[in-house]
């Protein structure tokens, strides 16, 4: 079943505000309104679960802004880092880690214009040019997953066919300078075709885990998309959910797990 509006709308609030873009005091219902192209109602009853939830203090004359606790929180990650080099944190830290225990095979590595979806989850223009990356990943169990990923060509134009087997892109676009910051990340299911059947070593018509990933930088502007292909009896997604909301996400390949 489809999220509704709100829900939508409180999701991309809450992880804003885990993010600490609201420092200064959310925009005002109008004003969020006109951003996700709802009506007002809308919007405040997003904001209204966020408050009965404690992240966020709505006062009149004052605005709204984010829960004590919550800036609190939020000053504490900016302080840690404040000097040091942008690090990988949390579910994309463990993707990077994981990628770099396999075997890669390069199945294709080649430069091709941006067709519409691609321009538009790159924020590109049709015909920019994008970088597309086919690999399999292997462990010592087997062929473990298909991954298809695009990346804006000048972010990559120094990457070679070679360094995609030594480490992941998503380190080698670290080293290009590229800080890299959020990323939404969505699951569900495909069956094999015959293509990638034959590199996953299973029946075509499989059941396969789906993950389509769009990566941002810290200012907010798409650096990769990935779509990705699994086999289910070699890779799973392992998610905690605390009750004050918190979310730990984990990706895991059963045989290094064992």
């Amino acid at each position: 079943m489809p999220l509704s509006k709100y829900h939508q709308i409180y999701l991309v609030l809450l992880e804003q505000l885990q993010e600490g873009k609201f420092a200064d005091g959310l925009p005002g219902e109008l004003e969020l309104a006109r951003h996700f192209g709802v009506a007002r109602i809308t919007v405040r009853r997003a904001l209204e679960q966020l408050a009965n939830e404690k992240l966020i203090v709505r006062e009149v004359g004052r605005g709204t802004r984010p829960a004590p606790r919550l800036e609190q929180a939020n000053r504490g990650r900016k302080a840690a880092s404040k000097g040091s080099a942008p690090q990988l944190k949390g579910l994309m830290e463990n993707i990077v880690s994981l990628s770099r225990k396999t075997i890669v095979k390069v199945i294709e590595w080649r430069t091709i214009p941006a067709n519409h979806e691609l321009a538009d989850a790159l924020q590109l223009a049709e015909g920019d040019k994008v970088r597309k990356a086919v690999r399999r990943r292997s462990t010592s169990a087997g062929p473990m997953s298909h991954i298809t990923t695009w990346v804006p060509e000048q972010l990559v134009h120094d990457v070679e066919r070679s360094d995609l087997t030594n480490k992941p892109i998503l380190e080698l676009m670290q080293e290009s300078g590229v800080e890299l910051g959020r990323a939404i990340q969505t699951v569900s299911a495909r069956q094999a075709d015959a293509k990638v059947a034959s590199e996953l070593q299973v029946p075509v018509g499989s059941a396969l885990l789906w993950v389509r990933r769009l990566v941002y930088d810290i200012n907010d502007r798409p650096v990769q998309l990935l779509h990705g292909l699994y086999r289910p009896d070699r890779y799973e997604y392992r998610m905690e959910l605390s009750q004050v909301g918190g979310v730990e996400a984990r990706i895991v390949a059963k045989e290094i797990l064992s």
